[in-house]
């Protein structure tokens, strides 16, 4: 018997209708579908909020476990959610379009609710050892006028860093630059991409 395949996907588009990153997720994740028959897939959709680390968030995640107060798990409780969406996913995939050269704040705001110690990453006598391996990730990232990878590209070279931080070291990025202004050849190409890379892939057990 086929077990399905768990996909967390994370939306990060502040648009909607007319996304290019959620348009070009969906293809992935239909993708995905297609070569291992069966997939079970969690939404995140990041665009309609998520609260930012504050003072309190702080010193609730600062506190041990044990003696952590109601009001403290109160306020833990959207990072422990996040986290135990991503601890029980297998594939990660992730709609970040470029906004000012890096990604949009709310995906930040992602990674500080999720980076957690003893949850998602540890200190060790080594350095730091992220908690989150064995997990593979496709980052689809449609930009204006800024090609991936390009010197003035600070979003994938920043969720490449943040992944690898909690463990997810196999990543694949996606671009499609200038998407947005209706650019066929730049869907064309990111939709040859994502077929090449999803055929690549082992199929699920």
């Amino acid at each position: 018997m086929t077990t399905a395949l768990k996909i967390l996907e994370v939306q990060a588009s502040a648009r909607g209708t007319g996304s290019i990153s959620r348009e070009l997720t969906a293809d992935l994740i239909a993708a995905l579908e297609e070569r291992h028959g069966s997939v079970d897939v969690t939404q995140r959709d990041l665009a309609k909020g998520l609260p930012f680390v504050d003072e309190a968030w702080v010193g609730a995640n600062f506190t041990p476990d044990e003696d952590r107060t109601s009001t403290h798990r109160q306020i833990l409780s959207r990072s422990d959610d996040l986290v135990a969406e991503l601890q029980d996913a297998d594939v990660i995939v992730i709609g970040s379009p470029i906004y000012n050269f890096s990604v949009p704040a709310v995906l930040k705001a992602w990674v500080d609710m999720i980076a957690r110690a003893r949850l998602t990453f540890r200190y060790t006598e080594n350095g730091v050892e992220g908690l989150l391996q064995g997990k593979k990730a496709y980052v689809v990232v449609p930009s204006g006028g800024v090609p991936v990878g390009s010197p003035v590209d600070f979003a994938t070279p920043y969720l490449r860093h943040a992944l690898a931080f909690v463990g997810i070291t196999d990543v694949e990025f996606i671009g499609a630059q200038g998407a947005d202004r209706g650019n066929d050849e730049a869907m064309d190409a990111a939709r040859a991409q994502i077929a090449e890379l999803v055929h690549l892939a082992p199929q699920a057990a």
